[in-house]
């Protein structure tokens, strides 16, 4: 079967392209490497032991995925990472986000109907649940009242393609809502390289355990939570790119439209990671107090249990396992897939 994967390049997009290609599956790669290395396909392929399909462009330019489409007959299905996805930066640069994410989304679509493609796999974001009401997060809870234009991206994007596949019943479509990946292929050749310095905080702390960073920012102290810092339920990427490979599975039964948390259902607070990564790793990670960034809730956490019926699927790896395999990447690429600092 043949897969185009948009932002395939990425974080979570490496780790698919590799599981997909493992997983038997032809895979074809579009990314405009914005946020992304090259360096990062190259070693899917040879962790892979397979090549895919190169393709660089934006997913704002029709014309290239129109060409894209022609020159790849048999496309069966989508799987769509490409998005900017930095919540602080989306506050400060709302129409980059809109533009980029909507405006690039909406171009996709009207490239795959064109092309004839209507299997479609969407990367959200429990972002979309807002401040949540209660937790942990099921999938019915209300969705809309987004702390951030990023958030609010995701939000319109399942929307948008709600409203196609009911005005086309020939379409088939899953709506993956994440909540936050961390860890790295177990090779520790491929993992999180964000540009400059990261919006997340597991890549912030493996770069201070370098010393490619100096201190660690912990954005609030005073959420009304067991230690006063925000709680995340955070998952391993690889376990993510599994997902996708059994919603993968789940379109070939025509299921029209779903909609699941990706998670463990376990909350873990910003003070309890850092301590788990020093247990791991044995180094000691400085931090500073910062005040609450704009966009961020008190506590988000999966109720997994509908992703575990539907798709068969069920997160694996524990959170020591993860900043493990966060930091066995980390130390093998210090500067991430630069050979040296820029």
């Amino acid at each position: 079967m043949k897969v185009l994967v948009t932002g395939g390049a990425g974080y979570i997009g490496s780790h698919t392209a590799l599981a997909l290609l493992r997983s038997g599956f032809e895979v074809i790669s579009l990314d405009n490497y914005s946020n992304s290395s090259l360096i990062a396909l190259e070693r899917v392929q040879q962790l892979a032991g397979k090549s895919l399909t190169i393709v660089e462009a934006d997913l704002c330019d029709h014309s290239a995925l129109q060409l894209l489409f022609h020159e790849n007959p048999g496309i069966e299905a989508v799987i769509h990472f490409a998005a900017l996805k930095a919540v602080g930066e989306s506050t400060s640069e709302p129409l980059r986000y809109y533009k980029n994410n909507v405006g690039g989304s909406i171009t996709l679509l009207e490239e795959m109907q064109k092309a004839g493609v209507n299997n479609l796999v969407f990367s959200s974001s429990c972002t979309v649940y807002g401040e949540p009401v209660r937790v942990p997060l099921i999938e019915n809870h209300p969705t809309g009242s987004v702390s951030s234009p990023y958030g609010r991206t995701k939000y319109m994007m399942e929307g948008i393609i709600q409203d196609h596949c009911n005005a086309n019943p020939s379409w088939n479509a899953a709506i993956l809502r994440y909540f936050n990946p961390v860890g790295a292929d177990k090779s520790g050749d491929i993992g999180e390289d964000p540009n400059g310095i990261p919006d997340n905080l597991v890549p912030f702390v493996t770069q201070v355990a370098t010393g490619r960073l100096k201190k660690l920012k912990v954005f609030g102290s005073d959420y009304p939570t067991s230690d006063g810092t925000a709680v995340r339920d955070y998952i391993h990427v690889s376990d993510l790119a599994e997902a996708h490979i059994k919603a993968m599975d789940a379109l070939q039964n025509n299921i029209g439209l779903l909609t699941c948390n990706l998670g463990t259902g376990k909350g873990s607070t910003v003070l309890e990671v850092i301590r788990a990564f020093e247990e791991v790793s044995g180094i000691k990670i400085p931090f500073d107090i910062a005040d609450r960034r704009t966009g961020d809730v008190v506590e988000a956490w999966a109720d997994p249990n509908f992703a575990k019926k539907l798709l068969k699927w069920e997160a694996k790896h524990e959170l020591k396992e993860m900043l493990a395999d966060a930091w066995n990447w980390q130390k093998k690429n210090p500067f991430g897939y630069q050979s040296k600092e820029e």
